[in-house]
């Protein structure tokens, strides 16, 4: 298929920046440094990239102020260059168009109100008194509950489920296997088993969110679970019930959020990173992978609780000692009071 070219001039005018070099230089794909060709724009982020900015074979390139003079390509020159790249490769990477309408094998419930403009595929069901939004586009065998309601220009891949009573804000995106409003993990024990509480929450999602395939998002027990806009989740991320998330935080994969713990904005959260229920994390917190956080964060920054790998031998060593971390603070703290009631008297001699 032949792509569209689009000259570095029609770029500046469209994203900003300034262009050095033929502004007439056309692109029609993005690439790495290391594997770009001729028709291909790249980007430079940070300096230590250099080596790969000299050797690459790319049409173009996105480079930041410190790097304009670092290569004598054609280049358009920004502020930020990997977001540049982002918006050029969605503007030459657009998502498959569409057509609207109903296929004949979905089921359509009763009351639903589908828009006109949107893509309902094969084998999907639509719920009772479901709304479907303008320009959506609800892939094969999604299965959308009663009462749902879905924003405009929203795109659920296949075999996405969303449970009855959700609210979904424009412009989501969910990856194949998305489950959104699941019940939580609501048990009470009585006399030895466990009694089941029902959920009654919703899951209520705010605008250009993403959700990336087979994560589970949980309804919420009795007040909602809330995911507000612009946050992006990675695949396999567990939310429990009644958790809220911050607006444009982003959580990475296999991160696992216990019910109602409350994450704020602009978070980023690292692969496999663990939070526990009813915890309060501040806004602007940064959270490195594998990391178990235990007690709410209450100030912004960056924080680890990783435990440095080593050999099986050491490991095991090590181990030993942790184990027994409290009777040696225990053994410190007397010899602290023996040292202290020594004092008086070596001072008296």
């Amino acid at each position: 298929m032949k792509r569209t070219a689009y000259r570095l001039a029609d770029m500046a005018a469209r994203f900003g920046g300034r262009v050095l070099g033929d502004a007439g230089t056309a692109v029609n794909q993005v690439a790495t440094l290391d594997s770009a060709q001729a028709g291909h724009i790249s980007f430079l982020t940070s300096s230590k990239y250099r080596p790969q900015l000299a050797a690459t074979r790319a049409g173009a390139v996105i480079v930041g102020e410190a790097d304009a003079d670092a290569t004598r390509l054609p280049r358009i020159v920004c502020d930020n260059p990997y977001a540049y790249f982002a918006r050029v490769s969605a503007f030459l990477n657009p998502a498959p168009q569409v057509i609207p309408g109903i296929h004949p094998s979905a089921v359509i419930g009763e009351n639903a109100q589908i828009d006109p403009t949107a893509h309902v595929g094969p084998h999907v069901v639509v719920g009772a008194g479901a709304r479907i939004g303008a320009r959506c586009v609800i892939m094969e065998g999604c299965s959308i509950g009663a009462g749902v309601a879905i924003g405009e220009e929203a795109r659920l891949y296949p075999r996405v489920v969303v449970y009855h009573g959700c609210v979904l804000g424009n412009r989501l995106i969910a990856h194949s296997g998305a489950v959104i409003g699941a019940d939580g993990f609501g048990i009470a024990p009585d006399e030895g088993r466990w009694l089941k509480i029902p959920q009654i929450g919703r899951v209520v999602i705010g605008d250009d969110v993403e959700i990336g395939a087979n994560t589970t998002i949980d309804r919420g027990a009795l007040d909602d679970t809330v995911i507000e806009d612009g946050v992006k989740l990675d695949n396999q991320i567990q939310v429990a019930h009644n958790v809220r998330i911050g607006a444009h935080t982003a959580i990475a994969g296999c991160v696992g959020i216990a019910g109602s713990a409350t994450i704020g904005r602009h978070c980023r959260i690292g692969g496999s990173a663990g939070i526990l229920g009813h915890l309060q994390i501040a806004d602007h917190v940064e959270i490195s992978s594998f990391t178990l956080v235990g007690k709410s964060i209450r100030e912004a920054g960056s924080y680890s609780g990783i435990f440095p790998f080593s050999s099986n031998e050491a490991w095991r060593k090590n181990a030993v000692h942790l184990r027994h971390l409290d009777d040696l603070a225990k053994r410190i703290k007397q010899l602290e009071r023996e040292i202290a009631a020594l004092k008086p008297a070596c001072q008296g001699e």
